[in-house]
């Protein structure tokens, strides 16, 4: 949790003045000041309280390094000093890179640092994400999220989501780590009055596939697009029912760090993940879900309905 806090202190400075700057990597996905700022703070936390644990995490050092990217490099010690006034440049990259093991290990942490980089570009919803990973299973979690407001907790903005296996997810307000209340999805059992939380990029998930899916269950309801992992935390709220990744390609792959944090807040809040064919989400492979097709979540009333929705919408070929 202070990790996380900390984390997403650095995000917000960021935020606030450079929102608008961005690296691109060699996938030309956008990555910011903050998402380097972000790990290169998780990590050092996690290796300074748990120094045997690997760490799976987004972004690696390597554009940073190069020569060109000085001032990238400068501007991520920088905000990093804010919060850890003795780094120096050399530690910053080394605690971005504590984060670079790929392979499955028995027991090891799982970051995103920004989930959602271009909704932080927009200055629109983002979240940091860290989850254990302990035998193949998600076990703890956090995610953070500092520009969401939930209904059960009127105006306040901005809340981490922490989740502990057969122990409930808690929400906190961010600012303060105050304590807000317990997670609990709806009851709703009737698809026809649930609500949709789907991703804002149309390369995330298909749009047109969630639209028929609407259709035949009789959703009425518009869909409410955020970016992130903030959509597990809103169906694990009770803001939404339901949050469907739908494959846009067949030979796309979803990485860990995309789902497991928010997997375990949903879970332990009452709901169902899944894939979109029904199987568990299987994090014993290393840095990807390989053996997995697209995400579905639900506060768990009527999952199969979904499953067989997304069934008969889903093109043969």
């Amino acid at each position: 949790m202070a990790a996380v806090r900390e984390a997403a202190e650095l995000c917000q400075l960021v935020q606030e003045t450079l929102a608008s700057q961005s690296l691109e990597k060699t996938d030309r996905s956008p990555v910011t000041i903050a998402d380097f700022g972000s790990q290169a703070l998780i990590c050092s936390r996690l290796r300074q309280a748990l120094p045997e644990d690997p760490i799976i995490a987004e972004e690696t050092s390597e554009i940073l390094r190069e020569e060109e990217a000085s001032e990238a490099r400068e501007g991520v010690l920088r905000y990093v000093r804010f919060l850890r006034p003795d780094a120096s440049s050399s530690d910053v990259l080394s605690w971005i890179d504590y984060g670079n093991q790929q392979e499955h290990t028995q027991r090891h942490w799982t970051l995103d640092p920004i989930d959602g980089t271009k909704g932080f570009l927009r200055g629109d919803q983002y979240a940091i994400a860290l989850a254990l990973i302990v035998e193949g299973k998600v076990v703890v979690a956090a995610v953070g999220c500092p520009n969401l407001s939930l209904s059960a907790f009127g105006d306040s903005k901005g809340v981490i989501a922490v989740a502990v296996k057969g122990q409930g997810t808690e929400f906190y307000r961010l600012r303060d780590m105050e304590l807000l209340g317990d997670a609990s999805v709806t009851e709703i059992a009737n698809p026809s009055e649930a609500r949709f939380s789907e991703s804002v990029e149309s390369g995330h998930t298909s749009h047109s596939q969630s639209a028929l899916i609407s259709k035949l269950l009789g959703i009425q309801k518009p869909a409410t697009r955020l970016d992130s992992q903030a959509k597990y935390v809103v169906v694990a709220a009770g803001d939404a029912e339901i949050y469907m990744r739908l494959p846009t390609s067949r030979r796309y792959v979803e990485n860990i760090w995309d789902h497991a944090a928010g997997m375990l807040i949903v879970q332990e809040s009452g709901g169902q993940v899944t894939d979109t064919l029904g199987a568990e989400l299987d994090f014993g492979l290393g840095y990807q879900l390989a053996r997995n097709r697209g995400i579905l979540v639900s506060n768990g009333k009527f999952h199969g309905k979904l499953l067989q929705a997304i069934a008969d919408t889903t093109p043969e070929d």
